[in-house]
């Protein structure tokens, strides 16, 4: 698989005497590291914080907006990377229940795209300036309940990379599968995270 030959970070308490985990996914162009700097914002106790690295910086080659083929095997090996650090998760004790999930940007979209093809409950999700994956046109077929997930999603109203209506339709199709939705959409806002997303953040941490 693609990505599957690039090592994960790690900070914050070892993950084997950890009461929480969050998997943390890094934008195009760059790093693990870069992403995993963030979890300095995120003080919480008993946290590890697992950060993923992607093939040449890039989870999928083309925008979240084209053809799903056309971001093909790409994709699959990023989506597979997601599910074998839950796994790795869950066998040292962690439920999924107990792990957040967060990205920004591409790191965002793959995110999002991953717990709307894998519905449980989560201990939390946040996609910051991120969407679904696929063209405007695509039909989705998602099953199955994200039975009260806490999700988050924080976007800039005028995002050139993230049009946000499709903010917006992330929003219904993720509430559609049992996802509790907190959307806000930050006016004029450059393509970046915010102090505003970082404090709501770190309001989901202390549910877990």
């Amino acid at each position: 698989m693609i990505h599957q030959t690039h090592p994960t970070l790690f900070a914050g308490e070892p993950l084997d005497k950890a009461k929480a985990a969050m998997i943390m996914l890094h934008g195009r162009g760059a790093t693990a590291q870069d992403i995993l700097s963030l979890s300095s914002e995120f003080p919480a106790k008993g946290f590890a914080y697992l950060a993923p690295q992607a093939d040449d910086g890039t989870w999928y080659p083309n925008r979240f907006l084209a053809p799903i083929e056309s971001n093909e095997p790409y994709l699959s090996s990023a989506l597979k990377v997601i599910d074998d650090l839950l796994t790795q998760i869950k066998t040292v004790g962690i439920p999924p229940e107990h792990t957040m999930l967060l990205g920004f940007s591409q790191g965002a979209c793959l995110t999002l795209e991953y717990v709307a093809r894998h519905t449980q409950r989560y201990g939390g999700v946040a996609g910051l300036s991120g969407a679904l994956i696929g063209p405007d046109e695509m039909k989705r077929n998602d099953s199955g309940s994200l039975d009260g997930t806490p999700v988050f999603l924080g976007c800039s109203d005028v995002d050139f990379h993230v049009p946000k209506e499709r903010v917006e339709s992330a929003a219904s199709t993720l509430k559609s599968l049992g996802a509790h939705i907190t959307l806000r959409l930050y006016p004029n806002m450059d393509h970046t995270v915010n102090e505003d997303e970082i404090k709501f953040v770190r309001e989901m941490m202390k549910i877990l």
